[in-house]
């Protein structure tokens, strides 16, 4: 029985993780049509209130369902799960309709500190999407917390599948009808309440026939309740919503320290949209070493219940060794390439540079999220809390500081030493068990072989065919394609050579399997030689 439950967690995690990683690609590729339709500008209109919606989601989607699968997964009645359900979505109501009275009523003072009065619309348009986060977070909860995990995804996937198309849709009416960018920032903003409304119906079933039923049940205090969800609850969400709060933070700052710098307010706007073209990179950067990490979570807890402190460690450090070395592949992958991704994908090499050093985030916050999962297995929570709170005080200092002296690379360079000193402060205060998982074989030196030969080839190659192909868009792909071959070839070929991952760590990566076998079979080829 007991590992039937062990199956069904791992099926449910698996489930979840995947959902996870679609919603992620669809959250970051939405944003490159978005921007060429829109331009730099109406991109930044979008950007400046983009982090309300996402932290209103992390807290409907990720954050408070995971907090309130843990209490529903501890009660043994089904009773005394409905009756905790109902009293959380009372707790939830109350907070949501305060949240969307807050935004609605502080709106124009909100876009006032943001710079740009006529992003009051967009705040109030965003606000709607909160009153649905009662109805989504106890659904998704509730499921998560029975292991019924498919509900969950679903709902998660319709979310973003209805934003994304009403996002695009705004963009086109915009292009079509010759509307003003901030009447289609409103509209774009307004899909996620449609999102979160037909992620809803996910749950119809839940609400219909079994949450409005009388339960004979004790009821748990009210305050008490409140005061787990709005502390251990609220944890999960802050850290869930980690880069979100950052990009937050350059709402308020970014364009008003441009303007002190002497920049006209359109020439601001313009470079603030140029800036925002890192998020979609930083995204797709992350989406593999963190869908990766997600995957093995379920293991790790499963190690931790059986006592197996050895397997821990064994998983612990391959989940940091696989999600680090990929997220290191990935940002200098990026950044040799950037000058072309930039034109590829937004049709000019704007901030190239500026938006390289931006794409540095992807290593930290990689690994940040994979110490936080492995924390988060032994119900260590406060580390990372700490680690985020410092890095969002080290971002405003650094924000405000920098880029009155670097302009827009002052805004890049504050958001990577956040996250630098956040990390340092984790592996400061890491428990001993998870402590020098990287001491064996030499990892970090042969991973910087590895990423060096990948970064060296890929440059000689632009150097070599980039007077050849020329500069457009076009030409940009081919470079983009062969420069991506080339660096995937050159790496794999440097890990495989000098064994930066062992023989059970390629069998976890997505296609190891296929890469060893090749890699065995040319290496037989070249012994019966």
């Amino acid at each position: 029985m007991k590992n039937e439950q062990v199956k069904k967690t791992m099926k449910g995690a698996l489930i979840l993780s995947v959902a996870s990683l679609i919603a992620k690609i669809l959250s970051a590729v939405y944003r490159i049509p978005f921007e060429n339709i829109v331009g730099n500008t109406g991109f930044y209109v979008y950007q400046q209130v983009y982090p309300l919606y996402g932290i209103g989601m992390t807290f409907a989607l990720t954050g408070f369902p995971v907090y309130i699968s843990k209490l529903v997964a501890e009660k043994r009645s089904e009773a005394e799960k409905l009756r905790l359900v109902q009293q959380l979505f009372v707790i939830l109501c109350v907070f949501s309709v305060l949240t969307f009275s807050g935004l609605r009523i502080f709106a124009p003072l909100i876009a006032k500190a943001m710079g740009d009065l006529k992003l009051a619309e967009l705040i109030k348009s965003v606000a709607w999407m909160l009153l649905f986060m009662p109805f989504l977070a106890v659904g998704r909860g509730y499921y998560q917390g029975t292991f019924n995990m498919v509900k969950t995804a679903v709902s998660q996937v319709t979310e973003q599948f209805v934003r994304v198309g009403l996002i695009i849709l705004a963009a086109l009416l915009f292009a079509r009808l010759d509307w003003s960018l901030y009447k289609m920032g409103a509209l774009a903003m307004f899909a996620s309440s449609v999102g979160a409304f037909v992620a809803c119906l996910s749950f119809v079933g839940f609400y219909r026939k079994k949450f409005f039923k009388r339960v004979k049940a004790p009821q748990t205090s009210y305050l008490a309740l409140t005061e787990k969800l709005f502390t251990d609850g609220l944890i999960l969400c802050l850290f869930a919503s980690m880069m979100v709060l950052l990009q937050l933070i350059d709402s308020f700052t970014v364009v008003r320290g441009l303007f002190s710098n002497g920049f006209l307010p359109a020439d601001a706007k313009n470079i603030k949209g140029i800036y925002d073209r890192a998020q979609p990179l930083v995204q797709l950067g992350m989406v593999l070493a963190v869908g990766f990490s997600s995957t093995l979570l379920p293991t790790l807890s499963h190690a931790l219940q059986q006592k197996k402190l050895a397997e821990f460690r064994r998983i612990s450090s391959v989940m940091l060794r696989v999600s680090i070395a990929m997220a290191v592949a990935a940002t200098f992958g990026i950044i040799v390439l950037m000058p072309q991704i930039n034109t590829l994908l937004f049709g000019d090499a704007h901030l190239s540079l500026t938006l390289s050093v931006y794409a540095l985030s992807i290593i930290f916050i990689t690994v940040i999220g994979t110490y936080n999962s492995i924390l988060q297995s032994l119900n260590q929570f406060l580390i990372t809390v700490f680690g985020l709170i410092l890095a969002l005080i080290v971002k405003l200092i650094l924000n405000v500081w920098l880029i009155g002296r670097l302009n827009i690379m002052g805004a890049s360079l504050a958001t990577v030493i956040s996250l630098i000193v956040a990390l340092g402060w984790i592996l400061a205060f890491i428990p001993d068990l998870v402590k020098g998982l990287f001491k064996t074989g030499y990892f970090w030196i042969k991973l910087a072989l590895a990423t060096g030969l990948m970064y060296g080839s890929v440059w000689l190659l632009l150097r070599l065919l980039g007077p050849l192909f020329g500069t457009g868009r076009l030409e940009c792909l081919g470079l983009v394609f062969l420069g991506a071959l080339l660096g995937a070839s050159v790496f794999l070929v440097v890990a495989l050579s000098s064994k930066l991952f062992s023989v059970r760590e390629w069998l976890l990566l997505p296609g190891g399997r296929k890469i060893l076998s090749l890699w065995q079979n040319i290496l037989r080829k070249k012994e019966s030689k």
